[in-house]
């Protein structure tokens, strides 16, 4: 059957397994698959374009599992009290094509994005890096303040959003860490100097220069978050002529990354072959790095192969009626009789084990009699 991973059953997954601890199993699950790099059948997103903003369907697989993640990104969204970014997954078996999971992405991406920065920084930036600046300080900041400070040992972050706003609620969010001082800065030049890395995490979407050359240190390490579709970009293209530059999934980065500035011979490495020593990350303690950041679906797919494995640890998540169960296979008319036999399960709900659940909530059983019903 299908689990259903809601935005309930994931808070309480994450309170559970501790917010610590899931970024960096998250992280080891990413790198993980990103080691199995050659056996998955990839493609850049599919996508959409509006002038408000952008919907992509992301679809990844392997030989046993296939994944996809819907997401959009409307910059706009906050000024009517709606988020910028939402999403949801699905995990398949490939055997049968039934689906195995349905899952609330738009906290799981947070997290996810949080997991790869991480991972990169681990593999490209200098040992020893202690302090960030964080360049927008929107939806994504907190999950790059924690995952950073957590596990790569970062203790001070500067930061800067034009709107001030954004850098409060940053600075009330991270408040119980008192072990990670906090700088908010009156611009993007005071927050990024001295920093061994510098996450940009900006929405406009258009071409931006959010960090110029004359703010770059040797030594750095960029985390380029924010560009992440065609004309959109925050970095001057003379920083990334200037430094090495690490992608996810170089057909799709030509096209959304930083690098969509730069010819097409420019040089960049594939993150997977720095994780599999194939290629150096840094080739010396003076190079600039960066990480162009646009998010790829094998991400996706590790982050919802790792919470249905957590699902079923912690006994978590729902068994939902998402496809029919048929005595016989061809009969799907039969699903129209009101006579129609609902199947049982066995399943779990947020609050642990339940045993033959039907399909549907029972409070929306009582109310439509008819057990057809049951299988809206």
């Amino acid at each position: 059957m299908t689990q259903l991973a809601d935005l309930p059953t994931l808070s309480r997954l994450i309170r559970e397994v501790g917010l610590p601890r899931f970024m960096g199993e998250l992280a080891d699950a990413i790198r993980a698959d990103f080691l199995r790099w050659p056996q998955f059948q990839k493609q850049p997103r599919v996508v959409n374009h509006s002038p408000g903003g952008v919907i992509e369907l992301m679809p990844v697989a392997d030989s046993g599992r296939y994944a996809f993640k819907y997401v959009n990104g409307h910059p706009g969204n906050p000024a009517r009290g709606l988020s910028t970014v939402v999403a949801f997954g699905v995990l398949a078996d490939v055997e049968t094509g039934y689906p195995l999971l349905l899952s609330e992405m738009t906290l799981a991406t947070a997290l996810r994005t949080a997991a790869v920065s991480l991972l990169a920084a681990r593999a490209v930036a200098r040992p020893g890096a202690r302090r960030m600046a964080l360049i927008g300080n929107g939806a994504q900041a907190e999950f790059q303040a924690l995952a950073f400070h957590f596990h790569l040992g970062i203790d001070e972050i500067r930061l800067f959003d034009v709107d001030p706003k954004a850098t409060g609620r940053l600075l009330r969010n991270l408040a119980p860490y008192p072990a990670l001082r906090l700088r908010r800065c009156a611009s993007v030049a005071e927050a990024v100097q001295g920093a061994d890395i510098v996450s940009t995490l900006t929405a406009d979407k258009r071409r931006a220069t959010i960090l110029a050359p004359s703010m770059i240190e040797p030594g750095m390490h960029l985390n380029a978050v924010g560009g992440d579709c065609p004309g959109k970009t925050e970095l001057h293209a003379d920083i990334l002529r200037d430094a090495r530059v690490v992608v996810e999934y170089e057909p799709q980065t030509r096209v959304e990354g930083e690098i969509q500035q730069m010819p097409a011979d420019f040089p960049v490495t594939e993150l997977w072959r720095v994780l599999a020593g194939e290629a150096r990350g840094r080739e010396h303690a003076s190079q600039v790095t960066v990480f162009d950041s646009v998010g790829f679906a094998l991400e996706d797919f590790s982050t919802l192969r790792y919470v249905h494995q957590q699902l079923q640890r912690h006994g978590l998540g729902r068994e939902l009626a998402l496809v029919p169960r048929l005595q016989d296979p061809k009969d799907l008319f039969s699903l129209t009789r009101a006579e129609a036999a609902v199947p049982t399960y066995t399943g779990a709900t947020h609050d642990g084990p339940r045993r033959d659940a039907a399909p549907g909530d029972r409070d929306h059983r009582a109310r439509r009699k008819s057990p057809a019903g049951a299988l809206c």
